[in-house]
């Protein structure tokens, strides 16, 4: 991943995350300790997704939290409630190839979107390992997408 770059416009403590994630290699940063407003302290398993620009065709590396179901993994494209998708959500529409960094291990998925009864039940494994997503559903208009990344072998 190393012509990838962080993406623009993250907050602080993502680039800080993301930072210590890549120059640890994947041994810090992993697993992120934090404390969600109205909730207490979570350890939160998270991965590096990098995506393709949908305009630029530049590689971007985003932390995500993610959770896992068969020999894939799920994240989901909440953007805190915002009302529009996040923009790697939007970069992997146009280009569903990408490289995923869990803890020490780097490997290549195909990203698709859950739907129906795949994306009900995804849902609630997101809201196992990070319940404000709940929260984060009910300020916005648009269903938040569950996005399945399956390895590319």
């Amino acid at each position: 991943m190393a012509e990838a770059k962080l993406a623009p416009n993250l907050p602080k403590w993502m680039v800080d995350h993301a930072n210590q994630y890549i120059s640890s290699g994947g041994k810090e940063g992993h697993i992120y300790k934090v404390t969600p407003p109205g909730y207490s302290e979570m350890n939160v398993p998270s991965l590096l997704l990098t995506t393709t620009g949908r305009k630029s065709g530049e590689k971007f590396t985003f932390p995500l939290f993610y959770g896992e179901t068969g020999n894939s993994y799920i994240i989901v494209a909440s953007k805190g409630g915002a009302p529009e998708h996040p923009g790697w959500y939007r970069n992997l529409l146009a280009h569903p190839e990408v490289e995923v960094q869990v803890g020490t291990k780097k490997l290549k998925a195909k990203a698709r979107t859950a739907t129906g009864e795949e994306r009900e039940r995804l849902w609630k494994k997101g809201l196992e390992f990070w319940p404000p997503y709940a929260d984060y559903q009910k300020k916005t208009d648009r269903e938040i997408p569950v996005v399945v990344l399956d390895p590319i072998n």
